[in-house]
This record gives C-alpha cells, structure tokens and sequence, in this order.
C-alpha cells in the first residue's frame, strides 16, 4: 500500500523490504513485534549477524544495514516491548515442524567467555572452556539438536555463581540446569534418540538419572581417572582392543581402537575407552565413555561420540561467525535477549541446508527462478556446493551481499547521481530476491 495512503487511514506502515529470504523466514516471528520499528531491527539484526563483519557490535550492524545510529538496535534489545520467551517458542516450534517428527541427537555442553570487570550480571572468577581455566566470565549451559550433520540451536541457560545471586534468583548447579532443559525438552515435544555430554555430565548421576528417568540412551564422557567403589572380592576387567573404522561427517574414515571396561560381576559398570593407538596410548588423545546403548557398540560408539567434537566446532563457528560475544550490556536480560536473536539467526542457516529442505519433498533446494529460468546462482565464482553449516551460511551472505553493497553506496549516487547504476543495483537485488528455497512453516 502507498505510504501517503496508510498515513491518511492511520494505518501502521509496513516494514521496509529486506532481501526475501531474510524477509520470509523473519515474517514467522512478526506477529511477536507490535511495533513496525521493532520488526525491523529485527530483520536488520539477522543482516548484520550473517554479513561478513568480523565483530557484530550493534555500531557495525548499524553501518553494514545502513541505520543512521545503533541506538534504534539498542533500544530494540534493551527496552522495546517484546518477550524472549514467546520467541524463543516460536523459534523450537518452527524447528519441531521442519523435523517433522524425526528423532534428533541432543548435545549437552557448556561454555564460558571471558569479561572484565564487575558490572555484568553473572561474571564470576570461574572456569572458562574457551580460555581453558579459571578467569573472570560468564557461563552458560548450552543444548545444540543435531540431525544428519547439521546442527540448530535448542536452548541456553546462564549459570548464576552463588556470589552474583540477585532477589528472586535460586541458585542452580550446571547439572541442575542440563537436567532442566532436558525436561523442557521432552515436554515440547521433541523426539529425542540419543544425548551426548562431557564427563561433567557423565560423572553425576543425578544427570544420568534424568536421562534414565525419560529412557533415553546417552553416550557420555568420563575422566580417565574416575574411580569406583567396588568390593573387596570384585575386580576391574579390560578386554582385547579392537579395530574399527571412524567415519567423520565429511563421510571420511580412520581406523579407531576401541575396548571394553567392566568393573564388577554381579552388577558390573561397563565403561568405553577409545583411543587412535593402544600402543602409543600416552601420546595420543583417549576418550572414555559411559553408554547405556545396547548391542554391537564397536562401531557405532565411535561414530556418535564422535559427533560431540564435531558439534563443539560448530559451537565455536556460532562464536566466530555469529557474533555471541559480540555484545555490549550488562543487564542479563539485554543479554539474553542478544542470545534468542543469535539463535534465530542459528536457526534461519540451518533450516536452508539441504538436509531440512529435503524433509518437505515438495520443495526444492535449487532456487526456483519465476522471471529467468536461465539464472543459476550456484554459477557464482564463490558458491560453496557442499551441504555443511557454515557452506550455507557463505551461499547465504552472497545472497544479501548486493543489497549491502547497494546501501554503502546509495549516499554518494546522492551526490553524484547515475541512474543507470541505480537501474543495475535494482535489477541485482530483485534477482536476489528470487532465491527463494522453502521454509516449513506453522
């Protein structure tokens, strides 16, 4: 509708147009954002997170989507009228569609990220897995859903050291927190088939009860030091090494040592230590794993755990990538909120991999071309044609890259005015817009 014509009604104008597959992925949550301003930043905040900026401060973001000042980004993250909470179930009810019922593997991690000072909710001199030691940061419980290599977002929940409690907060151990968010889980109705952790995890039996409490089967890390009580007349049982193949998820393989580790008879504890030579076992890596699987394990527990170290780089590619450090507040629910948006964004690159379009048969990942059938964006010099994250996440920042361009260069045809290049820049964008792989939707 004309914009003249929508004041004179007092309408609410519509928000500006994007590129299209930003905007229609966006539209899902519109209903969530009473204000046209604020469904904006939010379309914007999704640009800006997926573009090429190497630090997404809200300042870049600003400059990348071509807002005047970030204080329009702040005061949507900060102070604008919306709930985290309805955004987040939109996004797990988008993802429970696009599953379509098919059972998931859930990873169960933490992570920590070093901040100065004193002044942010939650910072505490603790333990940090990306510095590898004791410093002052933040930590949160982190759930990453994994179907057929390709990793999405589920949920985070920040840990809250005793020392950083505010009123009305209870104090909650990252068991307690991991053990929460399987239950939320469950009760949204996930299909979950297997969970992996680390041996923080793996080590607590009030974890493995709640993972035995909705009988899912887990595979999950222990120390190698990690002892049991046993009694006098029982003994600890290792059997033979045995060979198999590790396949990784590039569909590559290396031979793997893998054996069994029983203590006890009557009621015997089996533990899994795998390891790349039992021969040179000091000097290479051995992993030691607690499983409630049954059968032929050889293989295949391999396989799963493997799937951790993989979903931990993946992790790190949300941090490198996506910018979740990249905030500037201090308020924790400021923080959270930056955390939902990451997320959606998460969300948004995972739903375009071929894995989730292949769940709708009637769509297809190929772009479908309305005005030119001749136009094949894979055509482009930089187009990655495999099927991983971060391979859609470069195929996606091609797609936004000429409307970028096009605002970074829009003030100077104000100077220097040049319709033909303005015609161009048009016509590119309205190609980009035909890039239109579908979404599951409900």
């Amino acid at each position: 509708m004309d914009v003249e014509l929508q004041i004179l009604k007092h309408l609410a104008r519509d928000a500006h147009p994007t590129v299209a597959i930003v905007d229609e992925y966006c539209a899902e949550y519109k209903y969530l954002f009473k204000e046209v301003r604020n469904y904006e930043c939010f379309k914007y905040l999704h640009l800006g997170i997926i573009s090429t900026l190497k630090r997404k401060s809200l300042p870049e973001i600003a400059k990348v989507v071509s807002i005047n000042s970030a204080q329009s980004l702040h005061h949507f993250l900060a102070n604008s009228n919306w709930s985290v909470d309805k955004l987040k179930q939109r996004r797990l009810t988008r993802l429970k569609k696009a599953l379509d019922g098919n059972a998931i593997t859930v990873v169960i991690d933490e992570t920590g990220d070093r901040k100065k000072g004193k002044k942010t909710d939650y910072v505490a001199r603790q333990y940090l897995g990306s510095v590898g030691k004791v410093d002052n940061g933040i930590v949160s419980v982190n759930a990453y859903g994994v179907y057929s290599n390709i990793t999405f977002p589920l949920s985070v929940k920040v840990f809250k050291p005793k020392g950083t409690l505010k009123e009305g907060d209870k104090y909650q151990t990252k068991i307690e927190l991991a053990s929460e968010i399987i239950t939320e889980l469950i009760e949204d109705g996930f299909n979950i088939k297997l969970v992996l952790a680390d041996s923080l995890y793996g080590e607590s039996s009030q974890f493995i009860r709640k993972l035995t409490e909705y009988n899912l089967a887990y595979v999950v890390a222990i120390r190698s030091n990690h002892g049991v009580w046993l009694p006098a007349e029982q003994r600890v049982r290792a059997n033979k090494w045995c060979k198999f193949s590790r396949t990784f998820s590039n569909q590559k393989s290396e031979t793997r040592y893998i054996r069994e580790i029983v203590y006890g008879k009557k009621r015997p504890i089996t533990y899994w230590e795998i390891t790349t030579d039992p021969e040179t076992m000091p000097e290479n890596s051995t992993s030691f794993i607690m499983t409630n699987l049954q059968g032929n394990l050889k293989k295949t527990l391999g396989d799963l755990y493997g799937l951790r170290t993989w979903v931990e780089y993946g992790f790190r590619q949300c941090k490198q990538e996506l910018g979740w450090t990249d905030y500037r507040f201090t308020n924790f629910q400021h923080i959270e909120r930056w955390w939902e948006i990451i997320f959606c964004v998460y969300t948004m690159i995972s739903l375009n991999s071929p894995v989730f379009l292949d769940l709708n048969k009637s769509c297809q990942f190929e772009t479908e071309i309305q005005e030119d059938s001749s136009v094949d964006f894979s055509n482009h010099k930089q187009w990655n044609h495999e099927c991983g994250w971060k391979n859609i996440l470069n195929n996606l920042r091609l797609i936004i890259q000429p409307l970028l361009l096009f605002w970074l260069i829009y003030p100077w045809l104000n100077i220097f005015p040049n319709s033909h290049l303005l015609l161009g820049f048009n016509h590119l964008i309205a190609a980009m817009n035909q890039f239109k792989p579908c979404y599951a939707s409900g």
